[in-house]
């Protein structure tokens, strides 16, 4: 039995899908009950600062997956750290032998916001004694959206990137590599990192966004101090505007740009590319569209 955490959210809303339509036994983690109905799958309700409902919602697991949206810090500290950590500890003591969890694409000690928040959970984990599998993708094609802030109020992508190509990655992929390392046997102790099949600039992904909505969309590439105080300007911590900032840049150099060919290693298949992704979601693109009109 695997138990299936974030489920609702942008990796495991088609992980759920995929583990039903493979007749694979597992168990729904959400914070709503009318949400958990909606999946129509077995689910339980409960949260990672809730330890007694996450054991709860453990009882005859074997595997988890692990995920989890990160947040603003609390005083300097991201409450995903500790959420997880007790996840972990929680499994663990329930008896689940593997845990497959999602990081980020350069997790590192001392890495900014989520780099270094997954990096010291992933250390956890592996000091557990479970088993353990890690996924590090780059940023999410769902990103464009779901992603806060990625346009303007008239409806032009923003960002700092400058010129430097990003190998997006789409959450179904994630999903079916999640899918295939909590059903399969293989991939113990290993860590993934996931791209999409191409990188591209923000000015291609501004033309591809055109093509699809019919009208012209500009890719406005921001300085990244100009971006830390326009963030600092909507009410955002200084530390975590220049934070975000610094991430944006060190993207801007070229950090995502690279390719792998962990997914098609672990599923058997290309992953999707960025237009493969736009046809899948053309109408929420359209309807996200019509809303900054």
């Amino acid at each position: 039995m695997i138990l299936v955490t974030g489920a609702t959210g942008s990796i495991g809303r088609p992980l759920v899908r995929r583990l039903r339509a493979d007749g694979v036994a597992f168990r729904a983690l959400v914070r709503d009950e009318a949400k958990g109905r909606a999946l129509g799958c077995d689910f339980a309700v409960g949260d990672f600062d809730d330890p007694d409902s996450l054991a709860a919602a453990l009882d005859g697991v074997d595997r988890m997956f692990l995920n989890g949206a990160g947040a603003q810090p609390v005083d300097g500290e991201q409450p995903m750290i500790v959420q997880q950590r007790t996840a972990i500890d929680t499994a663990r003591r329930a008896g689940v032998a593997r845990i497959v969890k999602v990081s980020v694409r350069d997790a590192h000690e001392g890495g900014l916001l989520a780099e270094g928040a997954h990096w010291r959970i992933e250390r956890h984990l592996q000091a557990s004694g479970m088993g353990w599998s890690l996924l590090r993708p780059g940023g999410f094609m769902q990103n464009f959206l779901t992603g806060a802030g990625s346009f303007t109020s008239d409806g032009d992508l923003v960002g700092s990137y400058g010129d430097a190509p990003v190998s997006y990655i789409d959450c179904e992929d994630i999903a079916a590599c999640a899918a295939a390392l909590l059903a399969g046997a293989y991939g113990n102790g290993e860590t993934f990192v996931l791209t999409g099949p191409q990188a591209l600039t923000h000015h291609q992904i501004a033309e591809k966004l055109s093509t699809v909505l019919g009208r012209t969309i500009r890719y406005v590439d921001l300085p990244p101090d100009e971006l830390a105080a326009t963030l600092k300007s909507q009410g955002l911590p200084a530390r975590f505007a220049d934070d975000v900032a610094a991430l944006f840049a060190k993207v801007a150099r070229g950090s995502q740009s690279t390719t792998t060919s962990a997914v098609r290693e672990l599923t058997g298949r290309s992953p999707r590319t960025f237009d493969d992704f736009l046809a899948a979601n053309r109408r929420a693109f359209h309807a996200m569209a019509a809303l900054t009109r």
